[in-house]
């Protein structure tokens, strides 16, 4: 086992002790509420990345959270305050229409004005299945209007927020978002990359997917059992190695308000931990580079999966949120996930959308 996976899972298993101890310090503090999370995080990765688009509509965003505000008041089966929000994200997108299509370049605006139809006529719908009180018909109609709001956001994303440091212009750069396609030995597993927050991060590995390099090598599932991990060629270096050296990207974190990522630095090492990252470790299948504790940055290919579970990775208060560079989530193939050994392997990775956006 080479060095840099024996430190990640140093650096995990030292993490989930500290969660533990956090965890049960919260138990017996009476100051302990202020820094635990608040409840309900989102932890629904497409809803993350909605979440994590660089907008500036207020509008379309207001509708958005009213549809994700749902998901709680589902779980407790409230379906009065459901219908209130409903009908706020009615009467929002029927009075801010010209507003939202205001920030969509003129070549998106068809595409636009039917997304906002078909986001109507959904709420419609959901305004229905609200009344019959039933939650799978209700969670079934409301993930493609969602997705239909999901998509319009994209559309208002104009050019790139901002640029990526000149001591990193050598590395490859995602300069938005791809799609990518997984199949292991177990099955195909689909993730979204997220080059908005994470772009030399995302960039790297969609590099390494188009050059084939993840293919046929093994996962690796650490002792602590929270993060499966691959990437790693088993040869006399630790990662991708070009022009015979092995390539290394910096530690890469977007936190909330900020306009650009923090590079090279963890957010403990400025002092600004637990800030929170726009792409936070807080849903099954969360993607990250790993590194040795002491060494961020020295990623290169190999990286990681969350098996998230709220008692031991709490969101907003575990040990890798600011010290991992997250890059994307696991968006289709979670069983997948569950089921994957040190036994099984990657048998191709292939871009599937999105590989224009790749500098």
């Amino acid at each position: 086992m080479h060095m840099l996976h024996q430190r990640l899972r140093q650096a995990l298993t030292f993490g989930l002790g500290l969660v533990l101890s956090f965890s049960l310090w919260a138990a017996v503090s009476p100051t302990a509420n202020a820094a635990l999370p608040p409840g309900n995080a989102v932890n629904d990765p497409r809803a993350l990345l909605r979440l994590s688009l660089p907008l500036e509509n207020q509008d379309i965003r207001k509708i958005q959270l009213y549809l994700e505000g749902t998901s709680p008041q589902l779980r407790g089966k409230r379906w009065a305050e459901i219908s209130k929000d409903l009908s706020k994200a009615s009467s929002a997108l029927a009075v801010r229409k010209a507003g939202i299509l205001d920030d969509v370049p003129a070549a998106r605006q068809e595409t636009a004005v039917a997304l906002l139809d078909e986001i109507s006529a959904g709420i419609s719908e959901l305004r229905i299945l609200a009344e019959q009180q039933e939650p799978q018909p209700f969670k079934d109609a409301r993930a493609p209007v969602l997705r239909a709001v999901g998509n319009l956001e994209e559309l208002m994303v104009q050019g790139y927020p901002f640029e990526v440091p000149a001591k990193y212009s050598n590395l490859p750069q995602l300069k938005g978002r791809a799609t990518v396609v997984i199949d292991t030995t177990k099955g195909p597993m689909t993730a979204i990359l997220d080059g908005y927050n994470a772009p030399v991060t995302a960039g790297n590995f969609v590099d390494l997917v188009k050059r084939g390099f993840y293919d046929g090598l093994p996962f690796t599932r650490t002792d602590s059992s929270f993060v499966i991990q691959t990437g790693d060629p088993d040869g006399p270096e630790d990662g991708f190695v070009k022009n015979g050296e092995t390539r290394t990207i910096p530690l890469e974190v977007m936190v909330e308000g900020d306009a650009e990522p923090i590079y090279e630095f963890t957010t403990e090492e400025l002092g600004i931990y637990p800030a929170k990252p726009t792409l936070p470790f807080s849903s099954y299948g969360t993607m990250a580079m790993a590194t040795a504790p002491d060494e961020p940055n020295g990623a290169s290919s190999q990286f990681f999966f969350l098996l998230f579970e709220a008692d031991l990775t709490p969101a907003g208060a575990n040990l890798l949120d600011g010290r991992y560079a997250v890059f994307g989530y696991l968006v289709e193939g979670q069983d997948v996930l569950g089921e994957l050994t040190k036994d099984d392997k990657i048998k191709s990775a292939k871009v599937i959308e999105g590989l224009e956006n790749l500098v």
